[in-house]
């Protein structure tokens, strides 16, 4: 297993990049909700930044609709194909802002 990796820093005008590397599973995807709450907590706007994301299940799915339902957020891509498809069959994709996807599997 890849191991996981949340790193965070700040923008101008409140925007906080979050980006995540590794496996995201129900052991591991408490990192994500770690990081935002203790050093994302006063963003503006969260960018959750998946490109480098080898493996995401429902638990990562979950972690982003909760932080999504707590303050804008957009998900930076372009979006891992097995992602992408976790996406596309819980109908969540389009519950989601992507930016720098072309929407094709990569």
């Amino acid at each position: 297993m890849e191991s996981v990796r949340v790193t965070v820093r700040f923008e101008a005008d409140g925007v906080c990049v979050v980006v995540c590397s590794g496996e995201f599973d129900l052991d591991t995807a408490a990192a994500l909700v770690d990081a935002c709450e203790k050093e994302a907590g006063a963003a503006r706007l969260l960018v959750v930044d998946v490109a480098q994301v080898a493996f995401a299940d429902s638990a990562f799915l979950n972690v982003l609709l909760r932080l999504r339902s707590t303050r804008p957020m957009v998900l930076a891509g372009p979006l891992p194909s097995q992602f992408r498809r976790v996406l596309e069959i819980t109908g969540a994709l389009d519950l989601f802002e992507v930016q720098g996807d072309s929407g094709q599997d990569g």
